[in-house]
C-alpha cells in the first residue's frame, strides 16, 4: 500500500501507452499537483514530455507535431474545455485520461466533438489526491466544515478523492466510522454509495481478511495539531508551512535568490528520506556529518586537470558533486532558519509547557507555568494564544478553570481579539462536549527529558511525551479491541480478524505528527499495513484556519466563567 507508488505507476503508464515521439502533458491546477508530487519536471523530459500546459490556458499555440496526453479531473469545467480543443484541435493525437469515473454522457459528448477523430483512447486513471509520503495522502481541502455538517462541495469532493485512493491501490473495503462524528458518518455512507454503484470497478481479488476503511474526526483530537513540533518533516511544517512539498523561504533574512523556493521530497532528496523523523537534535547532528561528507568530496580549486582520464573523472563527478552541493546548501538553511525561529520565538520553554498541558493533569502547575510564559514579551502571538487554548480544552470543567484570567492576561499583551476569540471557537469545535473519547486520560506524570547535543550549538535534542490519540485509536483497532458502540461498521458484517490493510480518513485534517505514528506503526506491527489520509495536512495556523472557517461564534468576552457550549452533540 504505496500511494506514491500507485500514483507514480498511473503517470508512467500513460506517457509509455502514448508510444515514441514527442508530447504534451495537458492537465488542470488540481493534477498538476498531483503529477509534481510523485515525479521531478526533469524526469519527464527524459520520458519526451516537452512541454506542460494547462486545459484553461487560452494562449496555447497549435503544435501539430505533438502527441498531446491530458490528464484532468472529470468535472463539469474540464469536459466543457476538452470539447472545445477536440472541435478545433492543437494537437496531432490526443490521450485523454481522467483521474476518477467519468460519466456515459460525458464520454459521449466528447466522442461528438471529436469530428476530427485524433483521440487515440479514453481511460480512467485514479490518481485524484495528493500523494505526499508512500503512507500519508491529502485532498489539499481546508474549509470541509460548516458548523458540524459537510460543506457539500467539499462532501462531494472528498467521496471522490477517498473512492480513487481505495482504486488505485485495489482495495474494496469493509467501513467502520467515528459515531460521534454526523460528518464521518455522511461520508462513509456516500463511500459505500460509490462502491455499491461502480461495483464492478471495485471487483477485486478477495483477501483472507478484507481491507478497513476508518473514517475519524479532527474535532476528536484538537491537541495534537496545536502543539509544536520536534521531528524535521513536521517541524518544517509547523514552522515554515509545507505546500506540494515546496517550502517559501523568501521571508528568511539574507536568503539568496536560488533558495527562495526549495522542494523537499523523499523520493529525491536522500538525505531528506533519511532524516524526515529523526529529531531535531539528531538532524543538526547529521547536517554536521553531510557538511564534513561535502568538504571531502569538493573538489580541489589547485586540482590540475592535467590527463585526459582527470577531466573525464572530473566531469563524471561534477553533477553528484552540483546535486550535493544544492542538498547541502538546502538543508543547512532550512535548519539554520528552524533554529533561528526556535530561539527567537523561544519554542523550547513554549513546549515544554505544551506538552505539560497536552500530558499531565497537575491543573496549579500548569496554570503558573502558562501565566509565567504570558509574561514573556518575546512569545510571538501564535504561541501565546495556543498555550491558552491547550489549558482551554484540558482543564475546561476543572473546578479552579481560570481561562477569564488568561483571556485578560493575552488582552493585556496586545493579543488581536481575533486570536482572542479563537480560544472558545477552538473549546467549542474541539471540547469535551463533542469528543466522543476522553483525550486527558490519566497519565504518569513523565518529566521531559531534555538531552542537550553538545556538537552543533543551538539545535537541542528534545523528547517530546505527546502521542496523538490516533495511536491509541488504531493500536485498540490492531489489537480487535476498537469499540463497536463508538466505532460502527457500516452495514451489517463485522470483522472478525485482526485488519491487515488499514486506511485511515480524518475529516478535517491530519498532521505529519500522526503521519510519523503510522509510519512507526508500519514498522514495528509485522503483518499490518496503515495508510493516513485527511482532507489537508495541518500546522497550528492551517489549523486555526479550518476550525474559523467552520463558523463556530467564539467569544472573546473575558468574563465568561468558561468558553460557550456548543449547541449540537452527536
Amino acid at each position: 500500500m504505496n500511494v506514491v507508488l500507485a500514483v507514480k505507476q498511473y503517470v508512467s503508464k500513460m506517457i509509455e501507452d502514448s508510444g515514441p515521439g514527442m508530447k504534451v502533458l495537458l492537465m488542470d491546477k488540481e493534477t498538476t499537483s498531483v503529477v509534481s508530487m510523485v515525479y521531478m519536471q526533469s524526469e519527464i523530459l527524459q520520458k519526451e514530455v516537452y512541454l506542460f500546459e494547462h486545459i484553461d490556458s487560452s494562449n496555447r499555440e497549435s503544435m501539430k507535431h505533438l502527441k498531446a496526453i491530458c490528464f484532468l479531473r472529470p468535472t463539469k469545467e474540464n469536459v466543457e474545455y476538452l470539447i472545445k480543443e477536440l472541435r478545433r484541435p492543437k494537437y496531432s493525437i490526443y490521450f485523454l485520461y481522467f483521474s476518477n469515473v467519468i460519466s456515459k454522457s460525458d464520454v459521449k459528448s466528447l466522442a461528438e466533438a471529436d469530428e476530427q477523430e485524433v483521440v487515440s483512447e479514453v481511460q480512467e486513471f485514479y490518481g485524484d489526491y495528493i500523494a505526499v509520503n508512500p503512507h500519508v495522502f491529502s485532498l489539499n481541502i481546508v474549509g470541509c466544515y460548516q458548523g458540524r455538517s459537510w460543506d457539500p462541495v467539499q462532501l462531494s469532493r472528498v467521496t471522490q478523492g477517498l473512492t480513487a485512493l481505495l482504486l488505485s491501490l485495489k482495495k474494496c473495503p469493509m467501513i467502520r466510522y467515528q459515531l460521534s462524528s454526523d460528518m464521518a458518518k455522511r461520508l462513509a455512507e456516500g463511500v459505500k454509495q460509490v462502491i455499491t454503484k461502480e461495483y464492478e470497478l471495485f471487483d477485486f481479488r478477495r483477501t483472507e481478511v478484507p481491507p478497513l476503511l476508518l473514517i475519524l474526526d479532527r474535532s476528536d483530537d484538537a491537541i495534537t495539531p496545536l502543539l509544536n513540533q520536534w521531528t524535521y518533516q513536521a517541524m518544517v511544517h509547523e514552522l515554515l508551512g509545507i505546500n506540494n512539498n515546496r517550502i517559501d523561504l523568501s521571508r528568511v533574512p539574507g536568503i539568496s535568490k536560488d533558495l527562495k523556493e526549495v522542494v523537499l521530497s523523499a523520493e529525491n532528496d536522500e538525505f531528506y528520506a533519511n532524516n524526515m523523523y529523526l529529531n531535531f537534535g539528531e538532524i543538526g547532528t547529521n547536517i554536521k556529518n553531510l557538511m564534513e561528507d561535502f568538504q571531502r568530496k569538493k573538489p580541489k580549486e589547485q586540482q590540475k586537470l592535467e590527463s585526459i582520464s582527470d577531466m573525464k573523472a572530473f566531469v563524471e563527478n561534477y553533477p553528484q558533486f552540483k546535486k550535493m552541493s544544492g542538498t547541502v546548501s538546502k538543508h543547512v538553511t532550512v535548519v539554520g532558519e528552524l533554529s533561528r525561529l526556535v530561539s527567537e520565538r523561544h519554542l523550547m520553554e513554549v513546549s515544554e509547557v505544551e506538552q505539560e498541558l497536552a500530558c499531565q493533569s497537575d491543573h496549579s502547575n500548569a496554570l503558573q507555568n502558562v501565566k509565567r510564559l504570558l509574561q514573556n514579551q518575546r512569545l510571538s502571538e501564535l504561541d501565546a494564544t495556543r498555550l491558552v487554548m491547550l489549558y482551554a480544552l484540558h482543564y475546561e470543567r476543572h473546578s479552579s478553570n481560570a481561562l477569564p484570567g488568561l483571556l485578560a492576561d493575552l488582552r493585556t499583551r496586545g493579543v488581536s481579539e481575533k486570536y482572542r476569540r479563537l480560544v472558545s471557537t477552538v473549546v467549542e469545535y474541539g471540547g469535551k462536549r463533542v469528543r466522543g473519547s476522553d483525550l486527558f486520560s490519566p497519565k504518569d506524570a513523565v518529566a521531559i527529558t531534555k538531552q542537550f547535543f553538545k556538537g552543533l550549538k543551538g539545535v537541542e535534542n528534545v523528547y517530546t511525551q505527546h502521542q496523538p490519540f490516533l495511536l491509541e485509536t488504531l493500536d485498540q483497532l490492531i489489537k480487535g479491541k476498537l469499540k463497536d458502540n463508538l466505532y460502527p461498521y457500516l452495514g451489517p458484517n463485522t470483522l472478525r480478524d485482526r485488519p491487515q490493510d488499514i486506511i485511515v480518513f480524518m475529516v478535517g485534517g491530519a498532521t505529519y505528527e500522526e503521519a510519523f505514528t503510522v509510519y512507526n506503526l508500519n514498522r514495528t506491527t509485522p503483518g499490518v499495513r496503515i495508510v493516513l489520509g485527511g482532507t489537508t495536512i495541518h500546522n497550528t495556523k492551517s489549523f486555526l484556519e479550518e476550525v474559523n472557517a467552520a463558523g463556530f461564534h467564539g467569544r472573546s468576552s473575558e468574563s465568561s466563567q468558561a468558553a460557550p457550549r456548543s449547541s449540537v452533540r452527536r
